[in-house]
């Protein structure tokens, strides 16, 4: 009984935390910001581990073995913070966390992965931002007056946008016809689970319902993985550490999502993908020897705040008299 209250306190000091506007603002960004370092990264672990971009098996066993490891992650976190073990959902609930898993890590990274191996750094930054978007628009239809689409939200998303646009002027990158439908295919399942992990997280703990999602979606796409004849193989000793950052990423980024889409209004935290690309610009500039101090980038920079201080701008208090 003690536990359980002890439990219920920790898990009630998270939920009011996330819920101050100015912490899931910060909070929103460093979650874009470990999710944008992901692209480069990627690319890097497909070099180290020898994998080809064709090579459709071993990306699957690749990204697999990345969200078990995020998985760990998150419930050692978790169990640490709660100093016991992360209580399990049951029943229908189970069955909602683990379809969640099947179709925001399954079936998004199938489709992400494959896109990261036949675009440019710059280029999937591009096509991945439009998940904001989705988000924004998606919330509108489902929420309607607690979430609508507002003149200033499409100003700022639209902004957002134009600074993204802007920050790959002349380093645009490119790709194949099938990478951008992957790229576009992917973002659209993203936007769609925003709506579906903010439900489940509001009957589970947001450690126990991430656990499930990474693990579950990282079993499945390595047992798809494995029985198309993927398999991974380190080339050099950084291999090891990469997939481990990656799992990092992906374990405290989906633990960060849950919390802020438990707690705060879609459209106001999805918006914040908009540093995905940012990120992604910038490091592929960095990897790749790219220039990094161009005009484009600084004033995309600018584009993008001012779309989120739009998109964020609390209304004015209607006095009445």
């Amino acid at each position: 009984m003690v536990l359980q209250n002890t439990t219920s306190r920790g898990t009630s000091r998270l939920d009011a935390f996330f819920s101050v506007p100015a912490a899931a603002i910060l909070m929103a960004i460093v979650c874009n910001v470990l999710w944008g370092s992901a692209f480069p990264f990627i690319k890097m672990g497909y070099r180290l581990f020898a994998i080809d971009g064709s090579d459709t098996a071993s990306i699957l066993c690749f990204a697999g073995v990345r969200f078990m490891m995020g998985a760990l992650l998150v419930y050692l976190g978790g169990a640490a913070l709660r100093r016991g073990p992360l209580p399990m959902p049951r029943g229908a609930v189970l069955a909602q966390c683990c379809g969640l898993g099947l179709w925001q890590t399954t079936a998004q990274y199938a489709f992400y992965y494959s896109a990261v191996a036949a675009l440019t750094g710059a280029m999937g930054g591009i096509l991945n931002s439009t998940q904001s978007f989705m988000g924004v628009i998606l919330a509108h239809f489902l929420y309607g007056k607690a979430d609508r689409m507002t003149v200033r939200k499409a100003l700022g998303c639209a902004l957002g946008f134009g600074g993204v646009l802007v920050a790959t002027l002349g380093n645009h990158g490119g790709g194949s016809a099938s990478g951008v439908a992957y790229m576009l295919i992917a973002s659209a399942i993203f936007a769609l689970a925003g709506p579906w992990n903010k439900a489940v997280t509001a009957k589970a703990d947001a450690f126990s319902v991430s656990c499930l999602n990474l693990g579950v979606g990282g079993a499945a796409l390595l047992l798809i993985g494995i029985a198309m004849g993927g398999s991974l193989h380190p080339q050099s000793a950084g291999a090891v550490p990469v997939l481990a950052f990656l799992a990092f990423i992906s374990g405290a980024g989906y633990v960060l999502w849950a919390l802020l889409m438990k707690n705060n209004p879609v459209s106001r935290i999805a918006v914040f993908g908009l540093v995905i690309p940012i990120m992604n610009v910038l490091l592929s500039a960095l990897l790749n020897g790219e220039p990094l101090f161009e005009w484009q980038y600084l004033a995309a920079l600018v584009l993008v705040c001012v779309g989120i201080y739009l998109v964020n701008k609390p209304k004015k208090a209607v006095c009445h008299d």
